[in-house]
């Protein structure tokens, strides 16, 4: 197996502290706002023999077996995180596989620049993905029913969101939110910079319920995603607890750390909280207006101590261990290739000691044998 070298990107939205803790190092006062573990071609993981993204090309069937290849193709299929945010990321979804394909080949053919800030589709995949939590995290998730939203909304008590109240009284629900999701993004900017000032304001006063809406307005003044935002489940996840975020739910990440991992795609269509590109009616045309509860995951338990966080994703499956200094080692061994992760505690994997923030790639069909007390996680694929 491969100890990696991982990459920290430092996005604005990232905790200057969160990661630089976890591995035990001194944090340099900038933001670290994500580590990536995997192949992906804008940082994949170093290792021994070259960057993972050169040694799978090199001979993919030999470091993800014979599974993957057939039904993932010569590519890892997943990218595993570690995310820190210390300020809210933009509201945002992701497409399915035929929306993403569909619109991959649309801008293709318009010769839409692949770095083009307008651009929407990076390549032709979906990017279903996951957030376990390692401290308490904040995030939205999903639509509250209308009724919830309307609540939410009208106790703020600004006239200016008052029509807003009334469209989400109408029925059905899906149609409510569609029309105040749509009005909200394409109302005058500098009307809505009005109202949002004014919600902000009464968002202080009232805290509570309000208060993650506070924190989000306070990061991104006159931004429609404020108004967009509290459509939205709030949640709040304890350590170990997860959120599976599928094609066309609305989401946002707003503070703490935790593990990521996602199908292998750049796709992502913005809501607001962001300066970038946000194309409404492709948009419009990805979203599920379904409300519902965010439904929060917890893991599972399976054999040999395996805790599995159940999705309906193929491209990844993640599950930990949490070990015990006087318990069995695990033989992890599967057919299929593996990250693993260690998030506490003194580890063992193969021949590499593993401490929190440290990894290792094991591909598909070599001995993997996990020993020592802390939690590793485990990422791999259904094949």
């Amino acid at each position: 197996m491969d100890r990696l070298d991982n990459t920290v990107r430092p996005y604005a939205w990232g905790s200057p502290t969160a990661i630089p803790q976890l591995l035990g190092v001194e944090p340099t006062g900038e933001p670290q706002a994500e580590m990536w573990m995997g192949a992906h071609p804008g940082a994949p993981s170093r290792t021994d023999r070259g960057t993972l993204l050169d040694v799978i090309d090199a001979d993919p069937r030999r470091e993800l077996g014979e599974r993957t290849v057939a039904r993932f193709g010569p590519r890892l299929p997943f990218l595993l995180k570690l995310l820190a945010a210390g300020a809210p990321l933009s509201l945002q979804v992701h497409p399915d596989l035929t929306q993403a394909k569909e619109g991959y080949e649309d801008e293709e053919r318009r010769g839409v620049p692949a770095d083009a800030p307008h651009r929407n589709y990076k390549d032709a995949n979906h990017k279903p993905e996951l957030i376990c939590a390692l401290t308490e995290f904040d995030g939205l998730c999903g639509f509250r029913t209308p009724a919830h939203a309307a609540d939410l909304l009208d106790g703020l008590g600004v006239d200016s969101l008052k029509p807003y109240v009334d469209l989400l009284h109408a029925q059905p629900e899906e149609a409510a939110l569609r029309e105040v999701l749509t009005a909200v993004l394409t109302a005058d900017p500098e009307e809505m910079a009005h109202t949002v000032a004014a919600a902000t304001t009464a968002c202080d006063r009232l805290g509570g319920a309000y208060t993650p809406y506070a924190g989000i307005a306070h990061h991104y003044p006159g931004d429609p995603g404020v108004i967009a935002a509290m459509l939205l489940n709030h949640v709040r996840l304890q350590p170990g607890e997860a959120l599976y975020l599928g094609a066309g739910i609305p989401h946002a990440y707003l503070n703490g750390l935790g593990v990521e991992i996602m199908a292998n795609s750049d796709n992502v269509l913005r809501c607001g909280l962001t300066p970038k590109h946000v194309d409404v009616p492709e948009l419009l045309r990805i979203v599920r207006f379904e409300p519902g509860d965010p439904g929060v995951l917890r893991p599972e338990a399976a054999p040999d101590g395996e805790e599995v966080y159940d999705t309906p994703t193929d491209e990844f499956r993640l599950s930990r261990y949490v070990l015990a200094a006087a318990g069995p080692a695990h033989d992890l061994t599967l057919p299929t290739p593996q990250i693993l992760l260690c998030t506490a505690g003194a580890v063992r994997a193969g021949e590499h000691a593993l401490t929190p923030g440290t990894s290792v790639f094991v591909p598909a069909g070599h001995q993997a044998e996990v020993s020592g007390a802390g939690t590793v996680f485990r990422a791999t694929v259904v094949a």
